[in-house]
């Protein structure tokens, strides 16, 4: 079953009390901390807010406010999952994060939670993303800084998996194939009809969904491990040496491929094609050096492009979604950057012609 709250408009939060604050920070840090200043952050997609505290007496010198829309209201994603019911007692992000901190994945520590008031007190990873860092870097230090992003992506993906440890949430939902049809669907949704305005003809809807179903099944039969589900060069923060993975608190089970798409076919950066490549192949050269043995690299690379192709239509509906539900248009500029790597992958396989010939009529990148 596919579940999730997706309709639901961002509704405004107002700015948590500061006295509320103050007295977290002198209660439940260490002895001499105090609040100093409270500065609101930019916000995600998400309908949680984030600010930043400074504090005197450190360190730690600040620390990350998460502020929840609903304190209680966690039991529901924000993001579309599928999987078998399971009682979620736990908040997801702490959930989460607790695993991840068990394998040594670099994520913020969680000081403090006051579930009343809906706020999580967190380590501070600093403002530069990935995306930050490689806007301004050479392209040896991109490939770099993206080589750094898959060994951090490898080390989650084996470890939490081999670890196989049944209270970690992500292990009862996943990506099978009603999840990446409901994604492709929101696709057709927001993508095409509601960014249109018209709705698909018969003919096109039925050759459409029929190679949208065939690469779902194919990728819902690839052998699951854990999978973040939104790692992209702003979900990782570059904290001096150490690169701060965030935003995990909707992870699953899903195909190997689908953190790596996200990685280097991401909405925020376009790396050059050679470099893609490059990075396909050293991630499949780490995963061999943990010990996940035949691989077969040119299927390996196949999936890959077909998860590109259901990840980043996803997304152009996703961003479309984001503008008219949430009322937020910032990441509209990001759908022709994701609709070009469809394009291109489409043109790289003769058999997804027909997609591209039904579905170009109504989306002019891929034209």
């Amino acid at each position: 079953m596919v579940t999730g709250n997706q309709t639901s408009p961002k509704i405004p939060l107002a700015s948590p009390d500061p006295a509320v604050l103050a007295d977290a920070i002198a209660t439940k840090f260490r002895p001499g901390l105090g609040l100093q200043t409270t500065t609101s952050l930019a916000g995600d997609a998400s309908n949680r807010r984030y600010f930043r505290a400074t504090l005197t007496g450190g360190p730690p010198h600040s620390v990350i406010v998460m502020q929840l829309a609903e304190p209680e209201g966690f039991k529901q994603s924000e993001e579309a999952v599928s999987g078998t019911a399971h009682q979620i007692a736990e908040l997801p992000f702490i959930n989460i994060r607790s695993h991840l901190a068990g394998v040594q994945v670099p994520v913020p520590t969680l000081y403090y939670y006051d579930q009343s008031a809906g706020l999580l007190y967190l380590e501070d990873f600093g403002d530069v993303t990935l995306a930050d860092a490689v806007s301004r870097a050479d392209q040896a230090q991109v490939k770099s800084r993206y080589r750094q992003a898959i060994d951090v992506l490898v080390q989650m993906q084996i470890n939490v998996t081999k670890a196989n440890d049944r209270t970690c949430l992500a292990f009862h939902r996943g990506f099978d194939a009603p999840l990446l049809m409901w994604e492709f669907e929101h696709f057709l949704e927001y993508g095409v009809e509601v960014r249109n305005g018209n709705p698909l003809a018969d003919v096109d809807a039925e050759a459409i969904r029929g190679v949208f179903k065939n690469i779902a099944d194919q990728l819902a039969g690839q052998p699951q491990i854990f999978t973040h589900r939104d790692y992209h060069s702003r979900n990782l923060m570059v904290d001096g040496t150490r690169l701060g993975v965030i935003d995990f608190q909707d992870a699953l089970m899903g195909p190997a491929t689908y953190d790596l798409a996200s990685l280097v076919r991401d909405a925020y950066i376009q790396l050059d094609e050679a470099l893609v490549d490059e990075l396909v192949e050293y991630y499949q050269d780490q995963m061999t050096d943990q010990g996940v043995g035949g691989i077969d690299r040119a299927a390996f690379r196949r999936v890959f492009d077909l998860t590109c192709i259901q990840r980043n239509l996803k997304a152009a509906g996703r961003f479309v979604y984001i503008d008219r539900v949430k009322g937020n248009p910032k990441f509209l500029a990001d759908i022709p950057r994701v609709l070009s790597y469809v394009k291109r992958n489409l043109e790289k396989y003769p058999e997804l012609e027909p997609l591209r010939k039904h579905l170009a009529p109504y989306v002019p990148e891929l034209q």
